[in-house]
């Protein structure tokens, strides 16, 4: 399963598109999201590790993939990648 970290902010439009987009990519890849807000003490932290500088901030197992209104088409293709590693499509997942 791919761990997704979405950094956070509040009256954050791009956020809840991030949101919209990661719901609709886990009916297609198996996928633990975890939304932490960047106000607090984990998100900061994180932030500041991975250098994002703007909400909303993607970390896909542990790795920083993007910040700012989310690449959706990218993220399906590197979840797709991680697919074909791994063999593990939400279809046939075993969980």
């Amino acid at each position: 399963m791919t761990r997704i970290i979405l950094l956070t902010q509040a009256s954050c439009v791009s956020c809840e598109q991030a949101k919209i987009a990661l719901a609709r990519l886990a009916l297609e890849f198996p996928l633990e999201v975890e939304e932490i807000p960047l106000g607090s003490e984990t998100g900061r932290a994180l932030a500041l590790r991975h250098a994002v500088a703007f909400a909303p901030g993607v970390l896909v197992d542990g790795a920083l993939f993007s910040y700012g209104r989310l690449p959706e088409k990218k993220l399906r293709h590197q979840l797709s990648q991680l697919v074909k590693m791994t063999g593990a499509a939400r279809t046939g997942a075993s969980e």
